[in-house]
């Protein structure tokens, strides 16, 4: 449900406000006006609410922001968006076609903005098609809407090119997205390199496809100084070489996708395909070592939301293809590690909320009086059932299908607008 509420007054009043990044944690109403962020606890002088929103025993905290969502129907997973709570997502530019032009960037914004749902923060191609070989035009790009440059999952071969694009980026202060994987280490690979793939006879991808690349990344971030965001990092080796640059004063920052906090390469059962990921599942060490690290704020979470339709995971588990719905389990997955981890939710919130907004360089992530109002209202506790009627992704795959999970958005405010409401 959705209504049109621009340049009217919304109060919402009852809820416990979370906001992450002004330290909020209390009952106080939010007013809006303009479709920003007014005022919270007092009303603004002369303030009259065109609309009341009842949040009693709910949680008001900022939209969601997701740093991976992957939108091959553009309204369907908006609206799967906007029903997890998120408010803003970045798309990588492996798009068909895919982000190298500026004309296709301009199209994918006005097509978005034209929907009114999620916002969409286009990532573009670092090279042309990516092929890994010549530079994509990084300023006309980030003219058309880029807020950033990525190879998403297709290599570069020659260190030289990505050398370049890394001493381009850094003189116009553009950020690099790499999602760190070795391609001649990995090859072939579709499963953690341990005693799971060993005994299901899967060829394995080593860790080390993994910490090789960050090496090799962050070594040449050192030497341009450019910014740049490491995306779905699987391992705790990975996860300590970060660790270690950020100590050294790097521009480095990283991203874990939600279903690494969860998952281990013991979730593939009897190849199970909805298990295939890119990073695969590593080890139970692994994913400890990754649930830390976003305690910590070392990491921020995403959804990696690749929605993959049922003949492309119908297949035997080597021939799958790799990837899950995650917008609308981002929330209730987040709440699920909080509360094993004992973490609060304020720090636990942050993580989807106001660090991915700072990576991405966005006006989002908070409730801070004057900025959009993005807001997300949801239920800690309500318990419902993951079934493919509850997704409104148009991918139905996740390997969390016939669980029962707690945490429900209730109600999603993009610009003050209501664009989902249960």
């Amino acid at each position: 449900m959705r209504e049109e509420l621009n340049n009217t007054n919304i109060q919402i009043r009852n809820g416990r406000l979370i906001d992450p990044k002004n330290g909020i944690d209390e009952q106080l109403d939010v007013f809006i006006t303009d479709g920003r962020i007014a005022s919270i606890g007092q009303p603004p002088a002369n303030f009259t609410s065109a609309r009341t929103i009842d949040a009693s025993d709910r949680i008001v905290c900022p939209g969601l922001v997701d740093l991976s969502t992957r939108l091959p129907v553009l309204e369907s997973e908006l609206i799967a968006a906007v029903a997890g709570g998120v408010t803003a997502v970045a798309c990588p530019p492996d798009t068909k076609p895919i982000l190298d032009e500026p004309g296709l960037v301009e199209r994918l914004v006005r097509r978005s903005e034209a929907l009114g749902l999620a916002r969409v923060y286009p990532i573009g191609a670092l090279t042309v098609q990516l092929a890994g070989e010549k530079l994509s035009e990084m300023a006309s790009l980030t003219r058309a809407g880029c807020i950033a440059f990525s190879q998403a999952k297709q290599p570069i071969f020659d260190t030289q090119v990505l050398l370049r694009a890394m001493q381009y980026a850094a003189t116009f202060d553009y950020a690099i997205r790499l999602q760190p994987q070795d391609h001649y280490l990995a090859r072939d690979g579709v499963a953690h390199d341990g005693e799971v793939a060993s005994r299901l006879g899967l060829a394995g991808i080593p860790v080390c496809a993994e910490t090789v690349a960050i090496a090799t990344a962050l070594q040449l971030a050192r030497e341009t100084g450019v910014r740049l965001h490491l995306a779905r990092l699987s391992s705790g080796a990975g996860i300590a070489l970060v660790r270690e640059a950020k100590r050294n004063g790097l521009k480095v920052s990283c991203d874990i996708a939600i279903h690494h906090l969860h998952l281990s390469e013991v979730d593939i059962g009897y190849f199970d395909s909805h298990a295939r990921f890119d990073p695969p599942l590593r080890s139970g060490s692994d994913r400890d070592a990754l649930r830390a690290a976003a305690a910590e704020g070392l990491a921020a979470l995403c959804s990696d939301h690749t929605p993959v339709d049922e003949d492309g995971k119908q297949l035997p588990f080597a021939e799958a293809l790799p990837g899950a719905s995650g917008l609308e389990l981002l929330l209730p997955l987040t709440l699920k590690w909080a509360e094993e981890t004992k973490l609060p939710l304020l720090a636990a919130l942050a993580r989807v909320t106001c660090d991915p907004a700072t990576i991405l360089g966005i006006d989002a992530g908070s409730l801070t009086v004057g900025s959009p109002a993005d807001v997300c209202i949801f239920d800690l506790a309500e318990p419902w059932l993951m079934t493919p009627e509850a997704l409104r992704s148009r991918g139905k795959n996740t390997p969390f299908m016939g669980y029962e999970i707690a945490g429900r958005a209730h109600a999603t405010l993009v610009g003050g607008r209501i664009v989902f409401e249960l």
